[in-house]
């Protein structure tokens, strides 16, 4: 097992946004997380990948105990994750953007960069290629020179994935990659998440979009009010009594809003 979860949980000021979630993630496989509006999918991805703390359970990345690493360490323990909301300097190139993925699995220090010593000559060469490399993989490196905020929505997210991809992670966590684009940009993006797990990748990724949930994953765990309420293959998801009450429920709620 690549990527574990046990009793995982977070409480803010009393309520429990993630309360007590199993979850297991295969090496080699896509697993995805849905849910309703406000059902804990992106804080339960905050706790796994470090930017919160839990208030209780475990997280281990290859038998390895990563519960209570900060997000930095968690990265260099082989986890990468994107946001809902591109995370990348918008003043700056693609390929500078990239770059700073890499700097996790080099050793140079501020010694190295004011004297320009040979390793760190060595290590912003490596850390250029294997940029370069990224951005090719995910289809955008004739745009590497180009300011990130002068790019269309689908294009910063395949840089995303690239920033991702470029500290040589085990595992890949995405934040609805989807989000934002149009239907023949996401049937792109699902594309490349299906290359991602052909070159050794393992993806756990949340999405609103069912299309593309039942078209890529293995595994759905479905998350409501902070807990599991379901999990399995897509077809037994579909069909599952709790899950269809779960998402009636909420669009239920929505048209009382409006």
């Amino acid at each position: 097992m690549l990527l574990k979860t046990e009793g995982l949980g977070i409480t803010f000021g009393g309520l429990k946004a993630v309360d007590a979630v199993d979850f297991e993630v295969e090496r080699g496989t896509v697993a995805a997380i849905i849910g309703p509006n406000g059902a804990g999918k992106s804080t339960f991805f905050n706790l796994v990948s470090g930017f919160y703390r839990p208030t209780s359970g475990h997280v281990t990345l290859e038998d390895e105990e990563i519960t209570n690493l900060p997000a930095h360490r968690t990265v260099r323990s082989g986890m990468a994750r994107t946001f809902q909301t591109t995370n990348l300097f918008k003043e700056s190139s693609a390929l500078d953007n990239v770059i700073v993925g890499h700097r996790v699995r080099t050793r140079s220090n501020i010694f190295d960069a004011i004297f320009r010593t040979p390793r760190s000559r060595r290590e912003n060469r490596q850390c250029r290629d294997r940029a370069m490399e990224a951005l090719s993989f995910v289809g955008v490196d004739h745009l590497a020179d180009r300011t990130v905020g002068s790019l269309p929505q689908e294009a910063q997210k395949r840089i995303s994935i690239a920033l991702a991809l470029a500290t040589d992670p085990k595992i890949v966590l995405l934040d609805e990659p989807a989000a934002g684009v149009n239907n023949e940009e996401t049937q792109g993006l699902m594309d490349l998440i299906r290359k991602m797990v052909e070159h050794d990748y393992t993806v756990c990724l949340v999405e609103h979009k069912m299309g593309m949930i039942m078209g890529l994953a293995d595994k759905i765990m479905v998350l409501n009010y902070g807990q599991k309420i379901a999990e399995g293959p897509p077809e037994e998801i579909q069909a599952d009594e709790s899950v269809i009450e779960a998402y009636l429920g909420a669009e239920e709620e929505g048209e009382e809003d409006a």
